[in-house]
């Protein structure tokens, strides 16, 4: 069975329109692409930004006797939008799963230290090999700011020690932690999904014992008056700005603390509003604009 892909480029405003006139169509699923490499920000909760063009994909299912005229389904398309520049190809049935799954390779984060997809062997056995399921949510390493987090703690001493996650995804950061040697992990997000693609992390590389995940208002109940040896937080400069205090209570004196998620620009603003209660003495980049921000609490 082959499948017939028509692509439409619009603005914003018609993104709506373009995915109601392709299901109307019978399009078996619609996906959304930046058209013109825009970077975009994680949201904020109850934000759905988009770029200011996209490409908008309807896939449809072909039928080997009756197969569906693409160029009729276009200009349906161009009536409703006339100014939008469209094209379709047909690609082969093919093992979708095994398809998406090649696209995966371990990442080495440090010299003993790699980030493994669940199907893949690990290229150093000895090594410390955190396995990921990255379909799951949120978080695979390959993220700049994901991997500043990582290489952080990959250098941090989380021995023993009782880490916080605040903003854990797909707990990635977490479980790091526990394969390093953190006494417990605490995870909390505010997505449901990301709780459970935590927990099914932890369980997949044998730490689930060690990790407790839960919603912000359930993890304020678990955590109680614990204070935290380490807290990495990978999220955004909007957010780790309203939660200085917060992070300020939950961490011991002298705790150490990784602020990620940043773009360059955002990094004065988060040391001055961070300067009463932590030093962030050390400054990472990656793709030459993602920042981390790592130090101390001072008091």
């Amino acid at each position: 069975m082959n499948w017939l892909q028509l692509h439409i480029t619009v603005n914003q405003a018609q993104v709506e329109l373009t995915e109601t006139l392709l299901l109307s169509l019978g399009a078996v699923s619609v996906t959304l692409d930046d058209a013109q490499d825009q970077a975009l920000l994680e949201p904020l909760p109850g934000e759905t930004p988009l770029w200011d063009n996209v490409i908008v994909t309807g896939i449809f299912q072909q039928d080997e006797n009756e197969p569906l005229d693409a160029e009729q389904l276009l200009n349906f398309i161009k009536i409703n939008l006339p100014d939008a520049p469209s094209r379709y190809d047909v690609i082969e049935d093919q093992a979708w799963e095994r398809a998406w799954m090649d696209h995966y390779e371990p990442i080495q984060v440090a010299e003993n230290f790699w980030i493994v997809p669940e199907w893949l062997q690990a290229p150093d056995a000895n090594a410390v090999n955190l396995k990921l399921d990255p379909g799951l949510a949120f978080g695979t390493g390959n993220h700049a700011s994901t991997f500043l987090c990582l290489q952080w703690l990959g250098k941090t001493d989380v021995k023993d020690k009782i880490v916080v996650d605040y903003g854990c995804g797909s707990g990635i950061l977490g479980v790091a932690a526990l394969l390093l040697g953190a006494k417990k992990v605490y995870a909390t997000d505010i997505d449901p999904q990301a709780v459970l693609a935590t927990r099914q992390n932890a369980e997949l590389n044998g730490v689930a014992d060690k990790l407790w995940v839960g919603l912000p208002e359930e993890f304020d109940a678990e955590f109680g008056e614990q204070k935290a040896d380490v807290l990495v937080a990978n999220i955004l400069a909007k957010p780790l700005m309203m939660l200085v205090e917060t992070f300020h209570k939950l961490t011991k004196p002298d705790a150490e603390i990784a602020l990620a998620g940043l773009i360059e620009e955002q990094v004065q603003d988060i040391k001055q509003c961070y300067q009463p209660y932590f030093a962030l003495t050390e400054q990472a980049m990656r793709d030459e604009n993602w920042c981390r921000l790592s130090g101390r609490r001072v008091n």
